[in-house]
C-alpha cells in the first residue's frame, strides 16, 4: 500500500489515515489506489471491528480531486481521445463509498480540516463523524464544473434535507464546524488537539460493542430511508433474527442478568 494512505489495526479497530499532508490531502491516483484498498481491507478483514479514517496534518482531512494532477490528464485525454480522466468516479470514487457505507461494521470519520468535494463525500459516508472546530465542509463540485460525486447526491440529501443539500450543491461554500453540527453534517464538534483521542475513544468503543447488531442498524437505517414503512417492518424482522441468534446477543442478556459489563465477542 502506498504511504499516501497510511493502515493499522490494533484490537479490532482499523486506522485509516490520507497522508498527503502537504497537499491538503488531495487525491492523486496513487491515493485513490491505495485507499480504495485499505478501505476493502478494513471491510473485509473478519478481525476488524470498526474503522477509524483520518488525516495527516492540521489544515485538511481531504480537499477532493488533487487538480494538478487532473489538468495534466484532461490535457492528455484531449490528445488521444480515450475519455480516461472522469472514470476516476467509477473505478476509485464508488468502490471506496460502498465499502465504507456497506462495511458490516462502524467507521467513524475523524475531520481534522476541510473537507472537500470527494473528501467531504468520503466523511458523509461514514457513520459517525467527529470534528474539529477549526474543520470545514465544501461541496466545491459546481466550482469546477462538475456534478455531485462520492455519493454526495445520496448521502447528503439524507443528512440535511434535499433543498438544503440542492442550495450546497448550486452555491458551494464553506460550512463551518458549528454550522455542520446545526446541520446533522457532524455529530460532534470538539477542539482540535482533541479530536484524534477523543475519535480514538469513540471508535474503540464501538469496536468492543456488538458487532453484529451495528451491523444490522447500518443496514436497517440504509434500507429504511428507501422504502415503505411495511417493508421496512419486514427488513427489521430479518434483522432482528439474525441479532437475535449472535452470541453477542446472549451476551448482553446474560450480562444484563448478572448486572455485569458485557464483553462482546463481535459474532
Amino acid at each position: 500500500m502506498a504511504d499516501t494512505v497510511l493502515y493499522e489495526v490494533s484490537d479490532g479497530l482499523a486506522t485509516i489515515t490520507l497522508n498527503r499532508p502537504e497537499a491538503m490531502n488531495a487525491l492523486n491516483i496513487a491515493t485513490k489506489v491505495a485507499l480504495r484498498e485499505a478501505v476493502r481491507s478494513a471491510a473485509e478483514d473478519a478481525a476488524v471491528r470498526a474503522v477509524l479514517l483520518t488525516a495527516a496534518g492540521d489544515r485538511a482531512f481531504c480537499v477532493g480531486q488533487d487538480l494538478k494532477e487532473h489538468i495534466g490528464l484532461l490535457a492528455a485525454d484531449r490528445e488521444t481521445g480515450s475519455g480516461q480522466t472522469m472514470t476516476t468516479v467509477r473505478e476509485h470514487y464508488n468502490p471506496i463509498v460502498r465499502a465504507l457505507t456497506e462495511a458490516p461494521k462502524p467507521v467513524v470519520a475523524a475531520v481534522n480540516g476541510v473537507a472537500a468535494g470527494a473528501g467531504f463525500g468520503f466523511a458523509l459516508a461514514a457513520d459517525y463523524r467527529i470534528v474539529a472546530d477549526t474543520a470545514a465542509f465544501n461541496t466545491s463540485f459546481a466550482g469546477v464544473a462538475l456534478t455531485a460525486d462520492s455519493g454526495v447526491s445520496w448521502t447528503l440529501p439524507r443528512v440535511v434535507g434535499p433543498g438544503r443539500a440542492t442550495d450546497l450543491l448550486l452555491f458551494p461554500r464553506s460550512v463551518k464546524a458549528q454550522e455542520a453540527y446545526e446541520l446533522g453534517i457532524a455529530n460532534r464538534v470538539v477542539p482540535s488537539a482533541e479530536l484524534r483521542a477523543e475519535a480514538e475513544k469513540v471508535a474503540r468503543a464501538l469496536a468492543e460493542g456488538p458487532t453484529v447488531a451495528y451491523a444490522a442498524i447500518k443496514e436497517a437505517v440504509a434500507y429504511g430511508v428507501s422504502h415503505s414503512l411495511a417493508e421496512a417492518l419486514e427488513k427489521e424482522d430479518e434483522l432482528q433474527t439474525r441479532a437475535g441468534q449472535s452470541e453477542d446477543h446472549g451476551i448482553a442478556v446474560q450480562a444484563f442478568v448478572n448486572k455485569e459489563a458485557p464483553k462482546y465477542l463481535g459474532r
